[in-house]
């Protein structure tokens, strides 16, 4: 089985579209039994709180629900029980690695690290932005080429 983990400052934008995003590709694929899949805050601010608003009105845009979501932060121990986790921008990283202790495993990167000549690059915040679109995109295809590699190594 392999476990992802996908991270956001807040857990309520980006990282949860990311995990409903992968949950709906992997029972797409009928994959759901090689898969857990979740996400974490690296922040405190919106522990317990429901995806935003836009954010899930986007992914029911979509045909895919976010129920029973709830903002958890990230602990050490995620680090041990992933084998995955995948951060939304180059801040999610740094605050991932220090949370962690490090990443000796190398199991941290960039969710756009796995979308060929999209390395380095942020997923779309949609907090600051509004653009929940681009967003959207960005998740699809993060996650579209995290399956086909995990898929076909």
């Amino acid at each position: 089985m392999k476990r992802i983990l996908f991270v956001c400052h807040g857990n309520i934008c980006r990282s949860p579209m990311a995990e409903y995003i992968m949950k709906h590709l992997v029972e797409q694929s009928d994959l759901v039994s090689e898969f857990e899949i979740a996400s974490a805050a690296t922040s405190t601010e919106e522990i317990g709180n429901p995806i935003y608003p836009p954010a899930r009105r986007k992914l029911a845009e979509h045909g895919i629900s976010c129920d029973g979501h709830h903002a958890r932060q990230l602990t050490r121990a995620d680090y041990a029980y992933y084998d995955l986790l995948i951060g939304m921008d180059k801040y999610n990283i740094r605050n991932m690695q220090r949370m962690c202790g490090g990443d000796t495993d190398e199991k941290i990167s960039l969710l756009l690290d796995h979308v060929s000549g999209r390395e380095g690059t942020s997923v779309a915040d949609p907090w600051y932005t509004g653009d929940f679109e681009a967003t959207w995109h960005d998740c699809l295809d993060g996650c579209t080429a995290l399956l086909s590699s995990i898929d076909n190594p």
